[in-house]
C-alpha cells in the first residue's frame, strides 16, 4: 500500500463517519480502506516525515499504520478520541521506534521536527484568501468580473474589452479601482 500522491487530501468526499468506515473494514470492505486512506494518508505521512526526515521511511511507516488498521480495525477505541488524533499519536510512536532502531545512541527528544508544510504560512494564507473573498464579493459586479478575467483567467485588458464589449479605458479603470479597493482593505 504505497503512498498515492493523488490521495493526500485530509478530507474526503466520502460522507461516512470514521466509525462507519471502520465497521466496513471489519467486514473486509476494501473500498472503505481506500476512503479511509484518502482521508488520513496526508496526516500520517506528514507526521512520519516530521519525525524521520526521510520520505522512504515515512512511506514505510504510512504503509505499516494502514496495514495495522486493515488487519485490526478494532485497535482504535473511539471513546479515547478522534481517529485522526489516534493516527497521529500511533504514527509518531511508530516513527520514534524506527529512529531508535536506526540510531540507538541519539536521544529522540533532541531531534528537531522538520516538516515540508509550514503550518503558520498555510494558516496566514488561508486567512488572507478569506479576506480577499470577502472584499471581492463586495466589489461592483463589473469590477469583480474584470478583475477575475485579468487575474484568474489571465486575460489581457484588450481581451477583456472584447469579451465584455466595454471600452478599453473602462476595463482598465475597473481593474484599477478594484485593485485600489483591495489595497485599502489590506493596508487601511
Amino acid at each position: 500500500m504505497k503512498r498515492d500522491p493523488d490521495a493526500l487530501s485530509v478530507s474526503s468526499t466520502s460522507t461516512e463517519t470514521d466509525a462507519e468506515l471502520l465497521a466496513l473494514l471489519e467486514r473486509g470492505d476494501e473500498s472503505a480502506m481506500t476512503r479511509l486512506f484518502r482521508r488520513y494518508s496526508r496526516l500520517v505521512y506528514s507526521v512520519a516525515l516530521r519525525v524521520l526526515h526521510e520520505p522512504s521511511s515515512a512511506e514505510d511507516v504510512l504503509q505499516e499504520i494502514f496495514m495495522q488498521i486493515w488487519r485490526n480495525p478494532k485497535s482504535f477505541i473511539e471513546a479515547r478520541g478522534s481517529l485522526g488524533g489516534w493516527l497521529a499519536v500511533v504514527t509518531r510512536n511508530r516513527s520514534i521506534d524506527v529512529l531508535r532502531k536506526r540510531r540507538p545512541t541519539d536521544s529522540v527528544d533532541d531531534l528537531p521536527l522538520a516538516s515540508p508544510y509550514d503550518v503558520m504560512e498555510t494558516a496566514e494564507r488561508n486567512v488572507m484568501l478569506e479576506r480577499v473573498r470577502v472584499v471581492m464579493a463586495d466589489l461592483p459586479a463589473e469590477q469583480r468580473r474584470s478583475l477575475e478575467l485579468a487575474f484568474f483567467e489571465g486575460c489581457s485588458h484588450s481581451e477583456i474589452a472584447t469579451m465584455t464589449g466595454d471600452p478599453l479605458g473602462t476595463v482598465k479603470t475597473r481593474i484599477r479601482s478594484a485593485l485600489q479597493t483591495l489595497e485599502r482593505a489590506f493596508h487601511g
